[in-house]
């Protein structure tokens, strides 16, 4: 029987992160060190509404990119103006936990966010005032999964990290040390 390889960011969250994080804000137990809880990844299509197909290829490529199949949201309510009926499928989303957000968080800062064009960094000014952090990526084929040929139209996708930190400070603090590129 094959034992289950911890991912390589978890374990140096164990090892680094949380004594670092503690020394910083002076925590005075490990269990008050703010942790990833989960992570979201959504990609609204707005133009579903005129080309269905278009969600389709969108679970495909998520589902490539997180390993995980998405489920596909729905309008709330009907907008005239943008001939939107209630309850029309107009994106898809995915929520990562455990391992799974692990490796994908590790993927994304090792492979996916060196890939974007002219990247300096990401903002350090996306945090909500409760810890997460909301990151929008203008294109999918930044990930290594997805193969350029057969992408219908480019997408785009908001990441956002859900923290257990308390404030800004400490989830931005938390981001860094797990290898986010924050613009300085």
């Amino acid at each position: 029987m094959t034992e289950a390889v911890e991912p390589r960011l978890r374990e140096r969250y164990k090892k680094d992160v949380v004594s670092g994080l503690m020394k910083r804000f002076s925590y005075t137990s490990p269990m008050q060190v703010p942790r990833l809880e989960r992570i979201v990844i959504n990609m609204g299509l707005g133009a579903a509404v005129g080309n269905p197909k278009i969600i389709d290829s969108a679970v495909e490529e998520l589902k490539t990119i997180t390993g995980q199949k998405p489920v596909i949201t729905r309008s709330k309510k009907a907008i005239a103006n943008f001939k939107l009926r209630e309850g029309l499928p107009i994106g898809v989303k995915v929520t990562l936990r455990r391992e799974r957000m692990w490796e994908f968080l590790d993927r994304l800062v090792t492979l996916a966010l060196p890939r974007v064009r002219d990247f300096r960094g990401t903002s350090p000014k996306a945090f909500d005032g409760a810890g997460n952090y909301t990151l929008g990526l203008k294109e999918q084929i930044v990930f290594p999964e997805i193969d350029f040929d057969a992408v219908d139209s480019v997408k785009g996708m908001n990441i956002t990290f859900v923290t257990s930190a308390k404030s800004n400070e400490e989830a931005r603090e938390l981001l860094q040390r797990l290898g986010m590129p924050f613009r300085s």
